[in-house]
Formats: C-alpha cells, sequence, structure tokens
C-alpha cells in the first residue's frame, strides 16, 4: 500500500483526521484538505512524525478553483490518486419554517457541491489508477432528519449523483462507496448553523447517546477500501434504522422526531 495514495476531505478533525491517522499507519501516502488551515498542517505534523508522506493544504470546499488546486498539488506530489474521500460536511438545526435559504444553500455547498468539485479534480487521475471514491453520507442520505432538511436533503443529493456516477465507469474499474454512518461523537454539532445562519446555540437534539466513535468509523471505511463495496452501514444497528424506515415509515417518524424535536 506505500505505492497507494488517499486525499482526504476535512481531514482537521473528527471522522477526517482519525481517517488520516488509520491510512498512514497502514503505508497510504496522504494528501488532506480542510479549510481549518492550522488544524490540517499539525495533523499532517503529527502523521508526518511517524513516517507517512503528506500533503497538507488549506482549502475551502465550496470553491472549484481551491479543489482543483489542492487536489493537483496532492497528484504532483505522489504521482497520482487512488482513493478520493469526500468527508468534508456542515449541519444545521431548525424546523425549515424559520430557517434562512442561505442556511440550506450553505449545506448543500460544502455536503454536496464541495464533493462534486474535489471529484471533478481528481476524477482523471482516479480513472486512469482504476481507483476508488468513497462518499460520507449519513442514515439521513436515506431517510428523513427532521430539524435537518437541508442537511438531509444534502445527502440524499450525495446518492443521486455518485451511484449515476458509478455507473457512468463502472467499466472503467473506478469503484464508488458511500458510507452512511449513524450518529458519530465528532464536533460538527459543534459547528452547527442556526436558522439565521448563524452559530446554534446547542446541538443537543440529536444526542450523544449510541454515538459511535470517529475510529470506528475510520476503520470500517479503510476496510471498505479494500473491499470496495457500494454502500456501507455504520454500524450494524444502522441496518436496522434503515429497515424500520422501510417496512415501517410511520413508527420510524414518530422515533426520530422523538429524539431530535424534544428540547434539551
Amino acid at each position: 500500500m506505500r505505492d497507494k495514495s488517499v486525499v482526504i476531505t476535512g481531514a482537521a478533525s473528527g471522522i477526517g483526521a482519525a481517517l488520516a491517522r488509520r491510512f498512514a499507519r497502514e503505508g497510504y501516502r496522504l494528501g488532506l484538505i480542510d479549510r481549518d488551515a492550522e488544524g490540517v498542517h499539525a495533523l499532517a505534523d503529527e502523521v508526518r512524525a511517524a513516517g507517512a508522506s503528506v500533503v497538507a493544504q488549506r482549502c475551502d470546499v465550496t470553491r472549484f478553483d481551491e479543489c482543483h488546486d489542492a487536489v493537483d498539488a496532492v497528484r504532483r506530489k505522489h504521482g497520482g490518486i487512488d482513493v478520493l474521500i469526500n468527508n468534508a460536511g456542515i449541519t444545521h438545526v431548525g424546523l425549515f419554517r424559520d430557517t434562512d435559504v442561505d442556511v440550506i444553500r450553505r449545506v448543500m455547498d460544502v455536503n454536496f457541491f464541495g464533493a462534486v468539485y474535489c471529484t471533478k479534480a481528481a476524477l482523471p487521475s482516479l480513472l486512469e489508477r482504476r481507483g476508488q471514491i468513497i462518499v460520507l453520507s449519513s442514515v439521513a442520505g436515506l431517510a428523513p432528519l427532521a430539524t435537518r432538511a437541508g442537511y438531509s436533503a444534502s445527502k440524499h443529493a450525495l446518492h443521486g449523483f455518485f451511484e449515476s456516477l458509478r455507473v457512468e465507469h463502472a467499466k472503467d474499474g473506478l469503484a464508488v462507496t458511500i458510507v452512511c454512518p449513524s450518529f458519530v461523537r465528532t464536533h460538527i454539532g459543534d459547528h452547527a448553523l442556526a436558522p439565521d445562519g448563524g452559530p446554534a446555540e446547542h446541538d443537543a437534539r440529536t444526542g450523544v447517546q449510541g454515538a459511535i466513535e470517529p475510529g470506528v468509523v475510520a476503520g470500517a471505511i479503510f476496510d471498505a477500501a479494500q473491499k470496495r463495496p457500494p454502500l456501507l452501514l455504520i454500524p450494524r444497528r444502522a441496518r436496522f434504522f434503515l429497515w424500520v424506515w422501510q417496512v415501517a415509515p410511520k413508527l420510524y417518524e414518530r422515533l426520530m422526531a422523538r429524539r431530535t424535536m424534544t428540547q434539551p
């Protein structure tokens, strides 16, 4: 695996940082991309000290020019890209009736268009190397999530786009894996957008009970990078959530509303 290169967006913290550490430990060369320049360079120093070859780039994934330049820097340094992990994402909190449409646009820009932009930039190298795109969606990309309508919409959009991309390049050897975790113990909620676009006061409505650790998600994604499945649900109980939504949607809606719409 020491000849393989992986690009990770949203790499400075949470799942992205856990992915960087796991892939570095397994010998991959890393391209780390994040808007947090200080955080991404600190992580790069950490994994570089452990022996990894790393390119760290400050990049706002809502800007295609920055995505192109960041991905190209990794490609030139490492000779190509074998795996692209579209992990960068944000969330919001609030009923849609109270939410500015600019908040929905911002969530779509980061979660959906950020993945599209980075994929567009990396696709020629991925096709050349018969590589893999891994996309961080969510159970909310397969089922509804009250008080997160824009977030859920952005994740649903990822499925439509990347499943179509998989079909377009099925004969080219390109693998596309969509990852759907349930609640993960990260700081995404600490930076959630409020209905007016400012920082949300809290993100406690989703709760942390039963949340899984970023390292667990990173380990499952690393395994998926070897097996290249089309869909990965993490943890196993996420399959139960999806099953409930499919066979008893009203029950799912009640349970989900109880968790997301109850004030702490």
